[in-house]
């Protein structure tokens, strides 16, 4: 038994040693992110509406104006939809030119949901609040950095249960081991505040690490899920054939057709592409789906008639799919509304104190050892 707690303890050493930063870096961040459009509109007043919208959102209207301000761009839009009054019209350009290299740099603008007008005109990336989330997604490494974050996050699991296991007490001492107790002398009290921010995060940072870890690594989790739950495959729609017409639908009555298959559904997505080149992609939000900035309702059609080519309804989906739809809201807290989000917020700072007290947990060993040593 000791031999074994021996092991476990330097495996425990050695991961927070080693990795620990990478982890606290991504925990501090991963806590700015619970809020950062909030964030990025408080930076940036101007992107605020002007006055509260009274009146459904035209998305044919968005896109001639989009067009109108950026007539050489002619590939494929993406909307977002206001959330609230407090939410801009957001739109962003894939095929943007701006960051040449980046394998994610969209053009990003954001337009007033009453007048239209343009608000802001910014590349992903080159802004604080997605510069942070490029830090917590890759570490600025763009592909090679995800599989760095996701890699991360299956070792630092490791690390919290062999945390667990070295903390984890007797029948007898449970409820002596929960109380949260700091005691005097600086060795005990940074003891003390290891243990009890493991204790009482640890629960928060597996599920952290495990949907952090799913998000990184999105080829590796779909083929485990796959494997052990099964999966409903996506629409094959990348490959359905488009003739170029003359005139697309109104992109107002596409949305319409959306909401008569789905009618208690909210529009929160238009993917509108360049002409002759895909379906139209209509994202909705249903009662009860995990996420409602980023749902999983989803509608395909073909964007010069009113034909439905695939829907993809998450009230189908198998065990596999429903993990998959939860990762996301699991990791930045949204599952659980505001209270999750702000859960994911000071969980988020829990690394960084674990990382920070077994730092100092270790150079005090260390001194103490050479003190013994000295005085041999």
């Amino acid at each position: 038994m000791k031999r074994a707690r021996r092991w476990w303890l330097n495996l425990h050493l050695c991961l927070g040693l080693a990795l620990g930063g990478v982890f606290a870096l991504l925990g501090v961040t991963g806590s700015v992110l619970a809020f950062y459009p909030e964030i990025d509109r408080a930076l940036n007043p101007g992107l605020r509406p002007s006055t509260s919208l009274t009146h459904t959102v035209s998305v044919e209207a968005v896109v001639n104006q989009l067009r109108r301000l950026y007539p050489e761009r002619d590939g494929g839009w993406r909307i977002e939809l206001p959330l609230d009054d407090s939410t801009p019209i957001t739109a962003r350009y894939a095929q943007s030119s701006e960051r040449e290299g980046r394998s994610f740099s969209p053009l990003m603008l954001t337009l007033d949901p009453v007048t239209l007008e343009r608000t802001s005109h910014r590349v992903w990336g080159d802004y604080l609040a997605t510069w942070i989330y490029d830090l917590h997604y890759t570490l600025l490494f763009d592909k090679p950095g995800k599989v760095v974050v996701g890699t991360v996050g299956l070792v630092m699991l490791i690390s919290l249960l062999s945390g667990l296991w070295l903390w984890w007490p007797s029948r007898s001492r449970w409820w002596s081991a929960l109380r949260p107790v700091i005691r005097e002398g600086s060795v005990r009290r940074i003891y003390d505040l290891h243990v009890l921010a493991g204790t009482y995060g640890v629960v928060l940072l597996i599920v952290l690490a495990l949907t952090g870890a799913g998000l990184a690594l999105p080829d590796q989790t779909r083929r485990l899920l796959d494997t052990m739950l099964g999966l409903k495959p996506m629409p094959e729609i990348a490959a359905y054939p488009v003739v170029d017409k003359a005139m697309p639908i109104d992109l107002d009555r596409a949305v319409a057709v959306a909401r008569e298959r789905f009618p208690e559904a909210e529009l929160r997505w238009v993917d509108v592409p360049a002409i002759g080149e895909g379906p139209l992609g209509i994202r909705l939000y249903q009662s009860g789906e995990a996420g409602r900035r980023f749902p999983k309702t989803r509608l395909w059609l073909d964007p010069y008639s009113e034909e439905i080519i695939a829907v993809h309804n998450p009230a189908q989906n198998t065990a596999g799919n429903t993990v998959l739809d939860w990762l996301h809201p699991l990791h930045n807290g949204e599952a659980f509304g505001l209270v999750g989000r702000w859960m994911t917020f000071f969980s988020g700072f829990v690394p960084l104190l674990l990382f920070v007290t077994g730092y100092i947990r270790w150079r005090q060993k260390r001194q103490a050892k050479r003190k013994a040593g000295a005085r041999i």
